[in-house]
């Protein structure tokens, strides 16, 4: 079969091809901007068209100081879905198309990326748009590896520029009023936080996909998807949506959701830049050549500071969808479906906590996960989940994972940022990367 393949950029070619390379954008006052002529729209470019690519663009669309300006995908029928969405909207066809993320990103006149890619390529397309100075919205988990989480910090600080992650949950308000309670200390000291995560596999396609071996179609340049990671024969269940069913490409239920419930228990506990230091895993799993091997059922463990403990599961029936806090003076508990806690007069109005129960720790507040995004994009402050938050939210399942692939306790620095005397758990905190990627 023909069909044109993407040939890879060096590291090289493509910092020359930028001329931003390591280069610090300006971060401009919001007095600057002013009035929402197009002169002074900030430019998107969106990469990826799967499950959060549509919406979070359909978001930044809506907002008239935003333009959409490029779209980029390596399935020609995926990508013009996403010209169609956006010409649509503005009403002309001015939306350039990409199937090299790359390409897009050597455009000096782009501001900033939304990037929704499988989890294998997190780490590619967010340090190269950090190293071409563009400010990232970027999807949960942070990436595939802890080492590849770690890259992305370094190349978002050395750069200075704003990101974003795709927790969203912190943008609204069940979520924001339960973590501020356990912040304020109305249910005393916490003792234990129980997260319950999905389990099992499940289809994201409308259809069931098949997970026999055949040729990838000609739409889809298949070798560059596969990208980064090791070079599988083609199924139709490794790609688009699915892909996180093998461990190739994603985490599975585990990693997919630790980035959502974990991140608002951190939040409640002030633990954003903080983690576990011992973490015991089982879990259940199909074989490891399976098509689809990641766990289906799992459970963790984790001792964290103040001599919280922590259980992470998915499965298991004592563990209740979404974050519950439990303290020596009460508990609360949170999920998308609402609020419950042991005074129930605190579900009263559960969209806005009292100004005196949130006086000595209030929260950030925002009420638009996008729209804060591009307000901090103007205003050069934070975001409400940073990418130190989407780090330090994600490796307590990715510290889970190894533990149950290794199948004992571990321990974990959190300031280091080490395994501890584990050489052989140590060495799942990376990946090899397929030639001619590289780890950057």
């Amino acid at each position: 079969m023909s069909r044109t393949r993407s040939r890879p950029l060096s590291r090289r070619q493509f910092l020359a091809s930028t001329g931003l390379a390591l280069a610090a954008p300006a971060i401009l006052p919001s007095s600057v901007f002013g009035q929402n002529s197009p002169a002074n729209r900030l430019n998107i470019g969106v990469v990826g068209w799967g499950i959060m690519g549509p919406g979070n663009t359909q978001a930044f669309l809506k907002m008239k100081d935003c333009q959409v300006m490029a779209a980029c995908d390596v399935d020609k029928n995926h990508l013009q879905a996403a010209l169609n969405t956006i010409n649509a909207h503005y009403r002309n066809q001015d939306c350039q198309a990409y199937r090299d993320y790359r390409e897009m990103l050597a455009r000096k006149d782009l501001d900033a990326v939304m990037l929704a890619v499988p989890d294998h390529w997190h780490m590619l397309t967010a340090v190269h748009a950090a190293q071409a100075g563009k400010h990232i919205y970027g999807e949960k988990p942070l990436a595939r590896t802890i080492v590849e989480q770690q890259a992305i910090v370094k190349a978002v600080h050395r750069n200075k520029i704003t990101w974003q992650t795709g927790s969203w949950q912190r943008s609204v308000a069940n979520f924001h009023k339960a973590a501020e309670l356990v912040a304020n200390g109305h249910i005393g000291e916490v003792t234990h936080v129980e997260i319950g995560l999905p389990a099992g596999h499940g289809s994201y396609t409308p259809t069931p996909p098949s997970l026999a071996i055949t040729d990838p179609p000609p739409d889809l340049d298949y070798d560059f998807w596969v990208g980064p990671a090791r070079m599988m024969p083609y199924r139709e269940g490794y790609v688009h949506r699915n892909w996180r069913w093998n461990y190739n490409f994603g985490g599975g239920r585990l990693l997919d959701w630790v980035g959502h419930h974990m991140d608002i228990a951190h939040w409640g506990l002030g633990f954003d830049n903080n983690g576990p230091s011992e973490i015991e895993g089982e879990g259940e799993f199909p074989p490891a050549e399976a098509p689809w091997n990641t766990a289906t059922r799992y459970r963790i463990e984790l001792k964290y500071p103040r001599r919280i403990t922590m259980t992470l599961a998915g499965g298991w029936n004592d563990i209740r969808s979404g974050t519950k806090w439990i303290g020596t003076e009460g508990w609360v508990w949170v999920d998308r479906e609402g609020f419950e806690a042991s005074n129930p007069s605190w579900k009263d109005d559960y969209k806005r906590l009292p100004e005196e129960m949130r006086a000595k720790r209030p929260l950030y507040v925002s009420a638009n996960h996008q729209r804060n995004f591009i307000d901090c994009i103007r205003s050069g402050q934070p975001t409400i989940t940073p990418v130190e938050v989407a780090h330090h939210s994600t490796i307590p399942g990715h510290l889970g994972l190894i533990s149950m692939l290794v199948k004992r306790k571990i321990r974990w620095d959190p300031s280091k940022e080490e395994i501890l005397d584990d050489p052989e758990a140590s060495r799942l905190l990376t990946r090899e990367y397929r030639k001619p990627w590289t780890l950057s």
